[in-house]
């Protein structure tokens, strides 16, 4: 595994950090103290429109500015679209965003940390690596 290296913190996972939930709360705390996280604009986009208030809505925003973000490009988006094609072409109707999360964190050599079964279920054909511990 990817000892050292960048972990791309899905939507599901930081849903379960902020509201304190375990193993999920301790994983991401030490990530972000051994600096793995990163993340991508449609997971702050996604955080943001889910906040419960303007106070939360604030935290998202610093986002930004407290974690680096993977590149993203149209490339990724496209590389997204044909994978949701392809597993939908195998019975594996998958959301776009968790297509586009998985293309991006492939492209940008990043595990990923979820709580979202998909993301194990394109595993193979998306070649991405899930974040199973330190």
């Amino acid at each position: 595994m990817n000892a050292s290296g960048k972990v791309l913190v899905d939507t599901s996972a930081w849903i379960d950090f902020f509201r304190k939930i375990e193993p999920c709360h301790s994983i991401v705390m030490q990530l972000m103290a051994d600096e793995r996280v990163c993340s991508v604009g449609l997971i702050v986009a996604e955080l943001m429109q889910g906040a419960k208030s303007e106070n939360e809505l604030s935290v998202f925003r610093d986002f930004a500015h407290v974690f680096p973000f993977l590149p993203e490009s149209s490339k990724i988006w496209q590389a997204a679209g044909e994978l949701s094609f392809q597993l939908r072409r195998k019975g594996k109707t998958l959301g776009l965003s968790d297509c586009y999360i998985a293309v991006a964190a492939r492209e940008g050599n990043a595990e990923i940390l979820t709580q979202d079964r998909h993301f194990e279920i394109m595993k193979d054909e998306a070649k991405i690596r899930l974040f199973s511990g330190p």
